[in-house]
């Protein structure tokens, strides 16, 4: 099947594209004997898991649900991270975790008569107090308020009796530089509880596979830490093993003037692309400009009864019409992970593009998912 063939609204995740963010990843792990791990809140099709384990370590999880996900579509490392665990979360969690990181001391010893009996490596979150956010902070895990991450001074003088691990998280759609940055003020006020460490994980938001990423600032921190503090390193993208490996496709299913043209698309920033509303940000469009850059600009809306349920403005050669086909890019993380059903919108099916140009339709939504969500 061809791309052009498939029911809209889809997401169609390329898999030529996936596999080389993989080889950078790969090329990273080699290079520096570090484990990379899959962060699934970023991108969960585990129809390709088998092929993201070939190239990493394995995967992290932020709950119990994608802790088994991992457990059951992917070989190699899984680790998880969570605010807090119910016991009954943490009994299940101990029979398929190689790794567990806690987010405060009394969570660690809630729970420490199930992870000590499991004999599973458990780690610290610590909050570094170290932002490297510039105006997102619902993405900065270091905000003032910020309830990820033990901070120094409710740290007890070593690391508590069978903790092994430090983990960290600063980043979001960053370079290596912020991460550098972040590593030497944790050295500087933490260096205490790496040196008595058994691995360190420097948490998610590393856009590695991004053009232009420093890769060499990356290698050289990462060899800094083991070689240091004689820990084994890991990292937790999620963004850079599906960067600019997916698409949503959508048709035009009418237009209406207000100011300037409106298309109403069959899909939904709401419902099928959230981060379009939440961070806020502009999706990639093919072929479209800014307001203004090209001939026509037109809105980008939805269907839905949200006023807001706005994509964003766009210019194009020509004035689009009623059935033509949109693509918007990037749109494999952060899409299938977080959509929804609000006002009974259809979810996307789900596509994946192999190597040969070939399109599979992997999975299909009706009105069964939608309900089986009410009661």
């Amino acid at each position: 099947m061809k791309a052009t063939e498939l029911q809209t609204p889809v997401y169609l995740v390329d898999e030529k594209r996936i596999e080389e963010n993989l080889r950078i990843l790969h090329g990273v792990e080699e290079r520096t004997g570090c484990h990379i791990l899959l962060a699934q809140k970023a991108f969960s099709m585990f129809r390709i898991y088998p092929l993201i384990s070939k190239y990493i370590s394995g995967a992290t999880a932020s709950g119990l649900f994608e802790a088994r996900l991992a457990q059951e579509e992917m070989q190699g490392e899984n680790h998880v991270f969570c605010p807090a665990y119910t016991t009954a979360e943490m009994q299940e969690i101990c029979g398929i975790c190689d790794h567990i990181s806690f987010n405060s001391m009394r969570q660690l010893e809630l729970h420490r008569p199930i992870w000590e009996k499991a004999g599973v490596s458990v780690g610290i979150r610590i909050n570094p107090e170290f932002s490297t956010q510039d105006g997102h902070e619902i993405y900065d895990p270091c905000a003032p308020g910020s309830r990820l991450g033990v901070l120094k001074k409710d740290l007890p003088p070593h690391l508590p009796k069978g903790v092994q691990g430090i983990h960290f998280h600063t980043l979001c759609e960053q370079d290596a530089e912020p991460l550098a940055d972040t590593v030497a003020s944790v050295e500087e006020n933490f260096g205490n509880y790496l040196n008595e460490a058994k691995w360190v994980n420097l948490g998610g938001g590393h856009h590695i596979t991004k053009p232009g990423y420093n890769i060499e600032l990356l290698e050289k921190t990462i060899r800094h830490l083991r070689d240091t503090y004689d820990v084994e390193v890991y990292l937790e993208p999620g963004e850079a093993i599906a960067l600019n490996a997916g698409y949503l496709y959508t048709k035009v299913m009418d237009i209406v003037e207000n100011t300037l043209p409106i298309l109403i698309l069959d899909a939904s920033a709401a419902c099928h692309m959230p981060d379009v509303l939440e961070m806020p940000y502009r999706p990639p469009l093919f072929n479209g400009g800014e307001p203004g850059e090209k001939a026509v600009t037109c809105r980008l809306a939805s269907r839905t009864c949200l006023a807001g349920d706005v994509i964003g403005d766009y210019s194009f050669d020509r004035m689009p019409e009623i059935g033509d086909t949109l693509i918007f890019e990037d749109m494999a993380i952060y899409s299938m992970v977080k959509n929804n059903t609000f006002n009974g919108m259809p979810l996307p099916d789900i596509a994946l593009m192999h190597v040969d140009g070939n399109c599979e339709v992997v999975r299909q939504f009706g009105y069964d998912d939608f309900k089986c969500r009410l009661s």
